[in-house]
């Protein structure tokens, strides 16, 4: 496994965007009121957010940056390096990555790389840009992570379509040479990649019919994540020499309520310290952890220190977790798209 430490570097602040457009569960069509309930029982998902066909992730990502730079007024000339996480980015070619760079008039002497990534990809994104500052002295950074997974959806398939949800992130990352390490534990096991996919738009399948819609096996990413995730977490808490007790908060990727209880029950976590933002905005893929951060404890992460169990686990199969120390960021409040 890839287990490593990351020292220098610190997360300054967190902001987020959903689009405007919210969609309801209870107006599922198909679906018996009683399959509803049940539904919205076992995913904790009774409302979504869904982008309109003009929206794309780097739509959201950018509005989430501006409005991150604007309150910690960074100079833009001093952002060295911009990572973008998604699976929909804008084109096939070139990378999105590139795209923001202009968009938010950022130096030519930044680098941009793009990482396609979904459930574990903040966790991912984050040890790639703070390794390179680490190891590079890089000053200023951004990482944008966001989807507008729903785009991907087929709206009738009542196995995917309930759960999924679009948003856009972007965190500040500077070097400090006295920062808090931050641990990382990353995995991977390709053999299963088919449980989540999208058949249609790559170089090996470029037209198959109903195939640009994602598929999902449910019953196997339930199965992997109840089997890997427990022992990534507890190998990270090991490693970084802590105790469950000095964690405030596990942020979840927000798979679904029944996975994630089934998670904080094995782990004999108390309820409190697991925040949630599945009800208000379902599985918003890579962003999950950024938006539950914003959504949930911004006003304590404006104004004190706290350490963060973050995790990440689903499509690739990847997973990761890290142990991140957070103190007074700067965290606007969640934008809404039109």
């Amino acid at each position: 496994m890839a287990l490593f430490k990351v020292e220098n570097t610190k997360i300054v602040g967190v902001s987020g965007a959903i689009p405007k457009n919210e969609v309801s569960n209870n107006d599922l069509e198909g679906l018996t009121r009683q399959e509803i309930d049940l539904l919205i029982k076992t995913t904790g998902i009774e409302n979504r957010r869904v982008a309109n066909n003009a929206i794309c992730a780097s739509d959201l990502c950018f509005s989430a940056a501006e409005k991150l730079l604007e309150e910690l007024q960074w100079d833009k000339n001093e952002i060295e390096v911009l990572v973008f996480v998604t699976q929909t980015p804008d084109y096939p070619i070139p990378g999105t990555s590139m795209i923001l760079q202009d968009r938010l008039d950022l130096p030519k002497s930044c680098m941009t790389i793009d990482i396609n990534q979904g459930c574990a990809g903040y966790v991912y994104g984050l040890s790639v840009i703070t390794s390179m500052m680490s190891s590079g002295g890089i000053k200023k950074g951004l990482l944008l992570v966001g989807d507008t997974i729903t785009k991907l959806i087929d709206k009738g398939d009542n196995s995917v379509a309930p759960i999924f949800s679009d948003a856009g992130t972007a965190t500040a990352i500077q070097f400090d040479s006295s920062a808090e390490e931050m641990v990382f534990n990353l995995q991977t096991d390709g053999s299963g990649f088919e449980a989540i996919i999208v058949k249609e738009g790559g170089a090996r399948n470029q037209k198959i019919e109903g195939g640009n819609k994602m598929r999902m096996r449910g019953h196997d990413i339930f199965a992997f994540a109840l089997k890997e995730v427990l022992p990534n977490i507890n190998s990270v808490i090991e490693h970084a020499d802590a105790n469950k007790d000095q964690i405030d908060y596990y942020i979840f990727h927000q798979a679904n309520k029944l996975l994630n209880e089934s998670i904080r029950r094995k782990m004999r976590i108390d309820s409190s310290k697991v925040p949630y933002t599945l009800n208000k905005y379902g599985n918003t893929s890579c962003a999950t952890i950024p938006l539950t951060l914003v959504s949930e404890l911004s006003e304590e992460a404006r104004n004190k220190a706290l350490n963060l169990l973050i995790s990440g686990f689903g499509v690739g199969l990847s997973w990761g977790s890290a142990l991140v120390k957070i103190s007074d960021i700067v965290c606007p409040e969640l934008i809404e798209e039109e």
